[in-house]
């Protein structure tokens, strides 16, 4: 060992030539432990609520398919007195799985596909240790009761988990079961993910400010976390959320070690923006875990496996709502002169232009009062929205309102023009005015509906261009087919709430 090394704090890294360049402490000797006795309490009414109301649901699932395989199945040997003594006795087996899948847990419940994945798992692994109970207990479990079972209490358990989501969702909204947390690091990264917070109540934080600002020292005291802990109880903060790019390896080491100790909820945000988690992993290398991030896969298989799909549920939809079409036709044709179809360019992959048929919503002439209308305009940037826009005729308004007007679109999806699922088409005036890396929302076909609709698409607000643009760039990076599935089923309540539709 050279003396430089000897006489360095054991705790210290080095380079790999033996200098001391950064003298960055990875373990800090100092910590400040809690008393046990000082501990907070763990329980949560919230979350015991959400458990009650799932075991009933699993207990009212069992019922229901006991009661209906014995309908459909009247000549089963076991009766059904005998399952039902045999759910009862193998109960205790469902709150094992669901606590075991963290399902009381919100960081891994944080989606709602994470949440669906997870149910399923645990509604899998309750019903195999209800069959091997069965084993030992020598009844014959009839297989068609399990399937029957587990598809009920899933829908079951799926709609009692929907409502308690939506209900977490709207008392966060309204200020409510917020956990208060401090920022830690005090740069644009820590600033970003405030506004970000600040702006979006439901993602279920309160940031009450800077930890910095709590401590007299401002940044240089982070390394006293005495004083930082105490700072953080203070201000009555469950939690503090640490700008990775904010402040030194050792000072964060040392911080989390401390804050963890003592009950205090750690988070550690990333330079990492809009990739989906999915893509994320996270693996040692040597003292440091590193995050893998999977490249993005828009050939192969999978886009194959998407064009199947546009031209299969292309063709469904197109035939099951072509009655509602024919009689928007009609309407059309009957309130006002013009045609009944209105084509406008649009840029679709790679740049490539193409026409997108829509049901017409306007006066014929609304192209050439365009600019008498433009002063008007609620919308920022390259857009053009107005709510009350003049130029819509009386059917019109109803047509865009259901959306109804977006029904000749699947036409486009057959010709291999557009998707299902996509970022919005924009028009060439649009993309004209695009920021350089909008250009990436051009590698993917154009979509009838996407991330854009089920968020409420476009309300005029500042940042609605950013938001847009950045929510196809997101889908863009992080496209995968149980993506596509998700947003169609986000697309029905959209469209029947009437989200952002004008």
């Amino acid at each position: 060992m050279t003396e430089a090394a000897q006489q360095m704090p054991p705790n210290t890294s080095t380079s790999s030539n033996g200098r001391n360049d950064r003298n960055v402490v990875l373990h800090p000797t100092t910590a400040v432990f809690a008393d046990p006795t000082d501990r907070p309490s763990r329980f949560n009414a919230r979350k015991t609520a959400v458990f009650i109301a799932d075991m009933n649901a699993v207990a009212f699932s069992l019922l229901i398919a006991n009661v209906f395989h014995q309908w459909v199945n009247p000549q089963d040997p076991v009766g059904p007195s005998t399952y039902f003594w045999l759910f009862a006795a193998t109960f205790p087996v469902w709150p094992i799985s669901f606590t075991r899948q963290f399902l009381y847990r919100s960081r891994h419940i944080a989606r709602s596909a994470d949440e669906a994945e997870r149910v399923v798992k645990a509604l899998f692994y309750g019903f195999m240790g209800v069959f091997a109970i069965s084993i030992f207990a020598q009844v014959i479990l009839s297989r068609a009761l399990v399937v029957i079972a587990f598809f009920v209490m899933l829908i079951v358990v799926g709609i009692e988990r929907g409502i308690a989501r939506y209900m977490f969702k709207r008392a966060r909204s309204n200020g409510q079961n917020l956990r208060n947390v401090l920022m830690v690091g005090k740069n644009t990264e820590a600033a970003f993910v405030r506004d970000m917070l600040d702006r979006d109540a439901s993602h279920g934080y309160r940031v009450l400010g800077y930890l910095e600002d709590e401590l007299d020292g401002g940044v240089a005291d982070l390394n006293n976390t005495g004083k930082a802990l105490d700072a953080i109880k203070a201000a009555n903060a469950g939690g503090v959320i640490i700008a990775a790019t904010g402040i030194e390896v050792g000072t964060s080491n040392q911080l989390i070690r401390t804050l963890t100790e003592n009950d205090i909820h750690v988070e550690l945000s990333s330079t990492l923006c809009d990739i989906a988690s999915d893509r994320l992993t996270i693996r040692p290398l040597g003292r440091f875990p590193m995050v893998y991030i999977e490249p993005v896969e828009r050939n192969g298989w999978r886009a194959y496996a998407k064009q199947t799909f546009d031209y299969v549920l292309g063709t469904v939809l197109l035939i099951a709502t072509l009655p509602i079409l024919l009689v928007a036709m009609v309407g059309v044709k009957l309130t006002s002169p013009g045609p009944v179809f209105f084509k406008q360019v649009r840029i679709g992959r790679d740049g490539n232009e193409f026409e997108v048929y829509k049901l017409r919503t306007m006066v014929v002439d609304a192209e050439k009062q365009l600019e008498n209308v433009r002063h008007l305009n609620e919308a920022k940037g390259p857009l053009f929205k107005i709510k009350d826009d003049p130029r819509i005729t009386r059917i019109g308004r109803l047509l865009r309102k259901t959306s109804i007007d977006e029904l000749p679109q699947f036409i486009n999806v057959l010709r291999g023009e557009m998707s299902i699922v996509g970022p919005r088409p924009a028009l060439p005036s649009e993309v004209e005015q695009w920021r350089p890396v909008l250009q990436n929302r051009l590698r993917v076909r154009p979509g009838i509906t996407g991330m854009w609709q089920v968020n409420g698409r476009l309300d005029g607000a500042d940042n609605e261009v950013d938001d847009y643009g950045q929510l196809d760039l997101y889908y863009v990076d992080n496209w995968t087919l149980v993506t596509d599935l998700t947003i169609i089923l986000r697309t029905i309540p959209a469209v029947i709430l009437q989200k952002g539709s004008y």
